[in-house]
């Protein structure tokens, strides 16, 4: 495969049109898998009796196990695989040479139950992402039994991040996270996480060049309950993708391009490497997330508070709201006072203006981000033009 290949370019060239945006449930996929016929196997059912689809894709000696949207709520992976099969259900020499040497086994949707109702967890109101000791719930014995019968070379666990992180001193969101997850409590390092390692850092070289110093390392905290943990501890090589945030791009279409170009140049790495040395030191330079965002922010802004006059600063968060067929972002004042640590995806400099709405002049938590700034009208947190 040839290193110099234009990601971009092969993304709009293969990008699902017919899927967009933050809400992907179960009918928008299975029109998309049906163009697969025998690669295409119902593998498990979820707790309301929705099929669980697994594609498998390949003939070659190198066996990859790719899941998404074990949360519901986290549908950026799943566009960007469909990208991605896109490719390789082409008749491009790319596509070819890379189902030679690689056989993938991808469930595109785990939880299919969240994402109809777009929530992270399943009808039972369990976290799939902590059930991979108790193994309690239909979809993470669905995907047990996977691992166990595909018997992978790799492991790759998708998932999507939330706004609030950032890469710590740097006003730039986390928009790509890897992690390769410890294997027990000590967090030390074998072959096999760090072959994991070194793939993150092929990764991470080639978005560099899309999102520079936009790619951070998620904290490898040990949890034995959480799937790629275990898969870890079960001695196959595991990575776990968090898609984030870009910048005013809350539907994560940016973010899909970025994910699509992850899986391609990580394959270029595994196809040309077969030796790996114990030098970790480039993975550990990715620079690890941390909470450092919010949505919005205003500063500078005047209220009266205890019959006082004060200069203070405050911020909103989006909360996620599936309304119809359609996720809305609604804005939410989370914070008051002191936003000293973070940074805002939208800041807004109120100078000295005014503070007033409908429910007492004084912005409160957890209430709608609706208000004025003297004359200038915030409407669900934006400035109203």
């Amino acid at each position: 495969m040839d290193k110099q290949l234009n990601f971009e370019s092969l993304f709009w060239q293969f990008k699902e049109k017919t899927i967009s945006g933050r809400y992907i449930n179960p009918g928008h996929i299975e029109p998309l898998l049906l163009k697969y016929k025998k690669g295409v196997q119902i593998v498990g059912n979820s707790v309301m009796g929705r099929p669980i689809y697994a594609l498998t894709i390949g003939k070659g000696n190198i066996r990859i196990l790719m899941w998404s949207q074990m949360h519901g709520n986290e549908s950026t992976t799943t566009k960007a695989l469909f990208d991605f099969f896109n490719l390789l259900n082409s008749d491009t020499p790319l596509a070819e040479k890379i189902k030679e040497n690689f056989t993938f086994f991808c469930i595109p949707m785990l939880n299919p139950d969240g994402a109809e109702v777009y929530t992270r967890e399943n009808s039972n109101g369990i976290d799939l992402n902590r059930d991979a000791q108790n193994l309690s719930q239909p979809e993470s014995k669905t995907l047990r039994n996977s691992f166990d019968s595909f018997k992978p070379h790799y492991c790759y666990n998708l998932h999507d991040q939330r706004t609030i992180f950032g890469l710590g001193d740097l006003p730039k969101p986390a928009t790509v996270s890897f992690l390769a997850p410890a294997f027990d409590e000590s967090r030390q390092n074998n072959e096999n996480r760090i072959k994991a390692m070194h793939v993150i850092v092929a990764m991470n070289r080639a978005l560099q060049q899309f999102i520079p110093d936009q790619v951070g390392r998620f904290d490898d905290t040990f949890n034995l309950n959480c799937v790629g943990d275990t898969f870890q501890a079960l001695q196959v090589p595991t990575i776990l993708f968090e898609a984030g945030h870009y910048q005013n791009d809350y539907d994560r279409e940016g973010t899909r391009k970025f994910i699509f170009i992850a899986l391609l140049s990580g394959l270029l790495h595994i196809n040309e490497n077969v030796i790996v040395n114990s030098d970790i030191t480039d993975y550990l330079n990715i620079p690890q997330n941390k909470v450092c965002f919010y949505d919005l922010v205003y500063k500078n802004v005047r209220i009266n508070y205890d019959a006082n006059e004060i200069i203070t600063n405050f911020a909103a968060q989006y909360k996620e709201e599936l309304i119809d067929t359609n996720v809305t972002f609604k804005a939410y004042f989370t914070e008051i006072g002191s936003i000293e640590n973070r940074s805002g995806h939208f800041e807004y400099d109120a100078k000295g203006a005014k503070y007033f709405d409908q429910c007492g002049n004084v912005p409160k938590l957890d209430e709608s981000a609706d208000f004025y700034l003297d004359a200038v009208q915030v409407v669900n947190g934006m400035i109203k033009s």
